[in-house]
């Protein structure tokens, strides 16, 4: 069963950084690229700050595709502020789809699962964090998980 919007509100007031720079996006990249290697799936990996791609990674299985798709959920994550999964989930509660209501190019946006907002605690989004590869509902999953283990591990440090 997916989340709700409020579950998904609440992984973006969790999942939050004290700094985000070019070297802590570039540890986050390769900490989601261990980890999707690890797990053996087919994703493409992007993060970015502020339109800046900092970190990009595709792994066996993936295509120009995905890149696409990244770009598209980024693009989405990037003019609401929050989770492409959260947006899309948003419309689908009230009955609707995204594409149907946000007219806005599919083309140019997706408000599929897998792009999440970088967060920075006492600023607010500053980038974006996303993989594209497995079904939308894993996608986010994985980026939440992957998310939460990162920040667990730098806080510990």
């Amino acid at each position: 069963m997916s989340p709700t919007s409020e579950e998904l509100l609440s992984q973006e007031r969790r999942l939050q950084f004290s700094r985000f720079g070019n070297d802590v996006a570039i540890d986050l990249g390769l900490h989601l690229l261990g980890a999707a290697r690890e797990q053996g799936l087919p994703i493409a990996i992007s993060v970015q700050r502020n339109g800046h791609r900092l970190f990009h990674a595709s792994l066996p299985g993936t295509a120009p595709n995905n890149d696409r798709w990244l770009e598209r959920k980024a693009r989405v994550v990037e003019l609401f502020g929050h989770s492409s999964f959260y947006v899309g989930t948003q419309f689908r509660e009230k009955g609707t789809t995204f594409e149907a209501q946000s007219r806005l190019d599919p083309d140019l946006y997706a408000a599929h699962g897998g792009v999440f907002p970088v967060i920075v605690r006492g600023t607010g989004p500053v980038g974006t964090v996303g993989v594209s590869g497995l079904p939308q509902a894993e996608d986010h999953e994985f980026v939440v998980t992957q998310l939460e283990s990162f920040l667990n591990t730098r806080e510990a440090q």
